[in-house]
């Protein structure tokens, strides 16, 4: 569905992302791990078409450079890890945000499922009591699943979310990561996630992609690249031993 080949991203001198391939297929959830500054949301940036690189992205074949933006949005729905309501916008204005890829008529007609998207979007993200709600007036987490519910609501095929767990309380995460497992048994859909957090990314994720100061140091199945040796080359600590010992204090 989507593919990278030879993806580089410079900012300046300084090489952020060196040389990376990847390859995502119908049905795949991939996370994107590895420590600060790896280069995991200059990924999700270069996919999203936010961030400028060198080598080739395509959907579905098609080089997304040739891809106009509307029609790119259509596919894709990009979560930012970075945004902010800085307009008293009311949530369900926010989110109908979301359906601008969907207007094909002038004065933003054409768009006969938009109030059902709308709909749909609030009640997956636990928003629906709260569309009236002014964004200035809500949480981190609360807007977070705003902005969640805006991806949503363009209905696309292909999901890159970039920390979407930010904020949130675990509650909130426990549904955030079951509503995407559930998105992603329909047909046609893929879910690429940059996670810091390496017990969710193992939990959910059928793929991983695991990335060191800009380059890949393994991908495939996340059973097989989020091994405690690789996990212990790229984080040089022993993660697998301090995920035990977090563990034992929850043993009584």
């Amino acid at each position: 569905m989507l593919k990278a080949e030879h993806l580089t991203v410079r900012y300046g001198e300084k090489t952020v992302l060196k040389d990376l391939s990847l390859q995502v297929c119908e049905g795949e959830w991939w996370t994107v791990v590895g420590p600060n500054g790896a280069g995991k949301s200059t990924l999700a940036g270069a996919l999203g078409k936010t961030v400028s690189y060198e080598g080739t992205i395509t959907l579905e074949g098609k080089d997304i450079r040739q891809i106009p933006q509307q029609e790119y949005a259509r596919k894709v729905g990009v979560l930012s890890q970075n945004h902010s309501a800085v307009y008293g916008f009311t949530v369900e204005e926010v989110v109908n945000l979301g359906r601008y890829a969907r207007y094909t008529g002038f004065l933003r007609k054409g768009d006969p499922d938009g109030a059902a998207k709308i709909d749909e979007a609030l009640k997956l993200t636990g928003l629906a009591d709260m569309r009236k709600r002014n964004m200035l007036t809500l949480s981190g987490g609360e807007s977070q699943r705003v902005f969640l519910a805006q991806v949503l609501c363009q209905d696309p095929e292909i999901l890159i979310l970039d920390e979407p767990a930010n904020h949130l309380d675990l509650p909130f995460q426990q549904e955030l990561f079951s509503m995407i497992g559930e998105w992603l048994k329909e047909p046609g859909r893929a879910v690429i996630t940059v996670m810091h957090d390496l017990s969710l990314a193992r939990k959910y994720g059928s793929h991983a992609l695991l990335l060191n100061k800009g380059q890949c140091a393994g991908q495939g199945k996340a059973s097989e690249v989020l091994t405690p040796e690789a996990l212990k080359s790229v984080y040089d600590m022993d993660v697998y031993g301090w995920m035990r010992t977090l563990l034992e204090t929850w043993k009584e």
